[in-house]
C-alpha cells in the first residue's frame, strides 16, 4: 500500500497498539463477567429480605464495565483492520470512537471517584439492618421470622468468614453465640467483623476496575496519536 518511512512504521504501531487494545477488551470484558457472576459477590448482592433487596450500585458498574469491553473489542478490529488498508474513512470512524470512548472513561472515573465509598456504605448499612434484627431480642416477634433474619445474616458471615460489626457490638455478638442466644456467627471461629470485610471485598474489586480503566486510557491516547498521524499520512501520500 501507499504510505513509505515513518507512516508507515507509523501504520506498525498503530496495528500493534489496536491489538493490545482489541486483547485488552477481551481481558476487561472476561473480567466483568467475572466479577459478575463471582461467588462471593453473588451471595451477597442476591440478599432480600422483606421486600429489601442488597444495594446494587457495585453491579452498575459492572455492567458498564462489559459494554465497555464488548465495544473495546469491536473498536480494536476497526482500528486494525483501518491500519493494514490504509483506509482514511475506516481510521477517521476510528479515532471519533475512541474520543467518546475517552469522553465516557473520564466521566465515569470522575463518577467512580466521587462515588467509590457508596458500594461499601451501603452494603455496611444493608448488613447492619440485618444484623440489628438478628441479635436485638423480639419479645413479641415469631421464631421463623427470627429464623429467617438469622438465615439471611448467616450468608454474609458464611461468605466472608465474618462476625458481627465491630467496636462495642464486636462483644455483644460473640457472647449472644457463645450463651447460644443466637447462632449465626460461622462455623470456624473468626475475630474479624464484617464491616472490614466488606471494605476489603468492594474496595479491591473498585480499585481493580480503577488500574483497568486507567491502562486502557493510556493505550487509547497513544492511538490517538498514532490514528491521526497516519490518516495525515495517507492523504499526503503521493500514491493515494
Amino acid at each position: 500500500m501507499g504510505v513509505e518511512g515513518c507512516t508507515k512504521c507509523i501504520k506498525y504501531l498503530l496495528f500493534f497498539f489496536n491489538f493490545i487494545f482489541w486483547l485488552a477488551g477481551g481481558v476487561i470484558l472476561g473480567v466483568a463477567l467475572w466479577l459478575r457472576h463471582d461467588q462471593k459477590t453473588s451471595s451477597l448482592l442476591g440478599i432480600e429480605y422483606e421486600g429489601t433487596q442488597a444495594p446494587n450500585t457495585f453491579y452498575i458498574s459492572v455492567h458498564i464495565l462489559i459494554a465497555v469491553g464488548a465495544v473495546m473489542m469491536v473498536v480494536g478490529f476497526l482500528g486494525c483492520y483501518g491500519a493494514i488498508q490504509e483506509s482514511q474513512c475506516l481510521l477517521g470512524t476510528f479515532f471519533a470512537c475512541l474520543v467518546i470512548l475517552f469522553a465516557c472513561e473520564v466521566a465515569a472515573g470522575i463518577w467512580g471517584y466521587m462515588h467509590k465509598d457508596t458500594v461499601s456504605s451501603e452494603m455496611i448499612n444493608f448488613y447492619d439492618s440485618i444484623y440489628n434484627k438478628a441479635i436485638t431480642p423480639d419479645i413479641t416477634g415469631s421464631d421463623d421470622k427470627k429464623a429467617a433474619v438469622a438465615s439471611v445474616l448467616k450468608v454474609f458471615h458464611e461468605s466472608l468468614q465474618c462476625c458481627g460489626k465491630g467496636g462495642a457490638d464486636q462483644l455483644l455478638t460473640f457472647i449472644s453465640q457463645a450463651t447460644g442466644m443466637n447462632d449465626v456467627c460461622p462455623g470456624s471461629f473468626t475475630t474479624v467483623n464484617c464491616h472490614a470485610r466488606i471494605n476489603e471485598l468492594f474496595s479491591d474489586r473498585i480499585y481493580l476496575i480503577g488500574i483497568a480503566a486507567l491502562v486502557i486510557a493510556v493505550i487509547m491516547i497513544f492511538e490517538m496519536i498514532f490514528s491521526m498521524v497516519l490518516c495525515c499520512g495517507i492523504r499526503n501520500s503521493p500514491i493515494y
